[in-house]
């Protein structure tokens, strides 16, 4: 179990350092999702989209930090930590649903 603990906690904190520090590298280009709305919608983004975006971290930047470099870096380590998140607990549930199914098999 040890083992397994550090070699989740190395890659999330590989992953973690890679997000900051690469992610205000990022291209400034709009991505794939902002180019099908310049080309589906007509004249582009709507003013209800550029004021409320779904997105808790508008523009892949954190809101209040002056500094663009830093936004963007804790954005991405937000993001990367999230996502960890997210996947962490779902097989966690998953581990969970197939060790219960496996106790009332017999075997074999």
């Amino acid at each position: 179990m040890k083992r397994n603990t550090t070699f989740i906690l190395v890659g999330l904190g590989i992953s973690f350092v890679l997000a900051f520090f690469l992610s205000p590298l990022a291209s400034s280009l709009p991505d794939g999702l902002e180019k099908v709305i310049e080309k589906l919608v007509p004249g582009g983004e709507s003013e209800e989209t550029q004021r409320a975006p779904l997105s808790p971290l508008p523009d892949y930047g954190f809101p209040g930090v002056g500094s663009e470099r830093l936004s963007t870096g804790l954005a991405g380590a937000i993001g990367t930590i999230a996502v960890f998140a997210a996947v962490f607990f779902l097989g966690k549930a998953i581990a969970r649903r197939g060790s219960s199914a496996r106790k009332g098999r017999k075997p074999d």
